[in-house]
């Protein structure tokens, strides 16, 4: 399958083929299903988002026991990971600056 560039906004979880549609941080090129599992990541974020939004209402749940919270860090690394992934050079360099996906015990798990 051919790929084809997209710019991709991840705090408002855009993809867009259209370099002035909208605002981007970062450019990949992907495949069609490449941006279809892209896309489901970000439906997993706003999914997590939605239901961290709910639990932050419940005052007496602890916030160090925050499932929902940790499921949007996992996603949000899933995302920032195939960015990298698909990224171009200075894509892949951004997130590299960012240490996003450097782990606790300092591994980074970029593939480059």
């Amino acid at each position: 399958m051919e790929k084809q560039t997209y710019y991709i906004s991840v705090g408002s979880r855009g993809i867009s083929q259209i370099k002035t549609g909208t605002p981007f941080e970062l450019e990949i090129e992907a495949t069609d299903e490449e941006i279809r599992a892209l896309r489901g990541v970000f439906d997993e974020m706003y999914t997590a988002d939605v239901s961290g939004f709910v639990r932050a209402h419940i005052p007496f749940l602890e916030y160090h026991n925050d499932p929902e919270n940790d499921k949007m860090d996992r996603e949000l690394m899933n995302v920032y990971q195939m960015l990298y992934d698909l990224g171009k050079t200075e894509t892949k360099q951004h997130i590299e600056s960012m240490g996003i996906l450097t782990n606790l015990d300092g591994e980074n798990h970029s593939t480059m």
